[in-house]
């Protein structure tokens, strides 16, 4: 495998670090990764390696207000406006810039927890410009709640400030997820059974920092936006979609949301929606005891659709 990092220019002048994985020999296919909350893209190399040996090229931006993206205390705001769709445009002008490098080969979007959400927004845009998704740790609509949610946010960037840290929804979000894990040796059990890999993700300076009053007005309003039914037909009927979580992460697995979600795509008449669940599993699955099985799982779907 080889590896560089580069940056490239957003739209809107913003410089976005992006790490590329590329395979020894030709590629066959492209995979671009869209990384979670409070985390950044480096945290893929893992996944990168598998795929690489089996000539498909990765790619993952560090998206704003993220890793190496973010600039000195931007960490966990992403713009003054609609956020969200900013990032899911720097996706978009990713692949872009991806298939200038790639010409003709198929192009895969992978999606991680919040990536998850970005990348349902995504299909929804350019789901045609796609060979297929794959959604991670994901879920489905959130209910009234997320809509009070987005008020508190819109309050807070209101009297408090946007780019002021709120450490009250992150107890109501990351804190809460760590409730059915108790005893609980650090905050972040919820993500994983493996120890070494929790406290990978506890001493990493660019993982469970806390958001913005901004980056929750902007992830609430995406959730009710990916979600809306005009949103959701958008999508293309044509595009294969597989959908992995553990059956114990407390963002959709354990709840019915990732079930959810999964019906509600049934329903629109999407051919090809695939969806899996891993017994016990925690939230990143991707970095579970049993990694190497869902790493290979999704080797193989994406092989199965043309990779």
């Amino acid at each position: 495998m080889k590896t560089e990092e580069l940056t490239f220019t957003a739209s809107d002048g913003k410089a976005i670090h992006v790490y590329h994985w590329a395979p020894t020999g030709k590629p066959t296919s492209v995979l671009m990764i869209a990384h979670g909350m409070a985390e950044h893209a480096a945290r893929y190399a893992r996944l990168a390696e598998v795929l690489t040996a089996s000539g498909i090229d990765v790619w993952a931006e560090d998206h704003r207000g993220h890793g190496k993206t973010a600039q000195e205390g931007e960490l966990g705001w992403l713009a003054d406006k609609d956020g969200f769709r900013r990032v899911i445009e720097d996706l978009h002008e990713l692949s872009l810039f991806i298939k200038q490098k790639n010409p003709g080969l198929p192009l895969f979007l992978l999606g991680h927890s919040w990536g998850s959400f970005l990348s349902q927004g995504y299909i929804a845009l350019y789901g045609n410009e796609l060979k297929g998704c794959i959604l991670s740790g994901t879920a489905g609509n959130g209910g009234p709640i997320v809509a009070v949610g987005r008020i508190l946010a819109n309050l807070g960037c209101f009297f408090i400030g946007q780019k002021k840290k709120t450490p009250l929804m992150d107890s109501m979000s990351f804190g809460a997820f760590n409730k059915e894990f108790q005893p609980v040796r650090t905050k972040f059990d919820w993500l994983s059974r493996d120890p070494v890999e929790v406290d990978k993700y506890v001493n990493d300076p660019f993982c469970g920092f806390v958001c913005t009053f901004g980056f929750f007005r902007d992830l609430l309003g995406g959730l009710m936006w990916i979600h809306n039914p005009k949103t959701m037909q958008a999508i293309p009927k044509n595009l294969p979609i597989y959908m992995f979580a553990g059956s114990k992460d407390p963002v959709g697995g354990a709840t019915g949301s990732f079930d959810q979600l999964y019906n509600a795509y049934t329903e629109l008449n999407i051919a090809d929606v695939t969806k899996k669940l891993y017994p016990d599993a925690r939230h990143e699955t991707l970095n579970e005891t049993n990694r190497d099985e869902v790493m290979q799982d999704i080797l193989k779907w994406l092989k199965a659709h043309g990779a």
